[in-house]
């Protein structure tokens, strides 16, 4: 059965947005996913451990909605294979990349685990993740937070359209 799920994608190294419109193109042609829908792309400063730092490159971002009989797991695997096929070292936690492609959500499915949560954790606060959700699908809900439309609000200012 095909589930519907928001994946977000970003990056602050190399080619931005070439990366991510290839990235997209690869996640489109994954047997078991269609892509429904993507949002503009926003620009962002990095957000690091330390906080905010507005001298690192700064991050471009994106949302898509696609439909897939992929269990959350195995669309997980193959997101990572894409990060890795785009040049992705995971060597700090938030540190610089060429390619992050987070599931903020997939159906209504709740899981909370080691390697996969579900929703996301953080997507409610990340600017770089509900604006460009809202824009995409302005009528969109966040399990446990409601309207992203109204989340997008409290955080627009935190992101630039491209």
């Amino acid at each position: 059965m095909a589930e519907v799920a928001v994946l977000a994608l970003g990056g602050n190294l190399g080619d931005r947005k070439k990366t991510i419109k290839s990235a997209i193109k690869q996640i489109k042609d994954l047997d078991g996913v269609v892509l429904l829908k993507k949002s503009p792309l926003f620009e962002s400063f990095a957000a690091t451990t330390e906080g905010v730092d507005e001298k690192a490159p700064r991050y471009l971002n994106g949302v898509i909605q696609i439909e897939t009989t992929l269990k959350p797991g195995l669309l997980l695997t193959k997101l990572r294979e894409i990060e890795t096929n785009h040049g992705r070292v995971r060597l700090e936690r938030w540190g610089s990349r060429t390619l992050d492609i987070d599931i903020i959500t997939y159906g209504s499915e709740i899981k909370s685990g080691k390697r996969l949560t579900l929703p996301h954790p953080r997507a409610y606060e990340r600017a770089f993740v509900i604006v460009p959700w809202a824009a995409m699908d302005p009528s969109a809900k966040l399990l446990g937070h409601g309207s992203v439309a109204a989340l997008a609000e409290d955080l627009k200012s935190q992101v630039w359209e491209i």
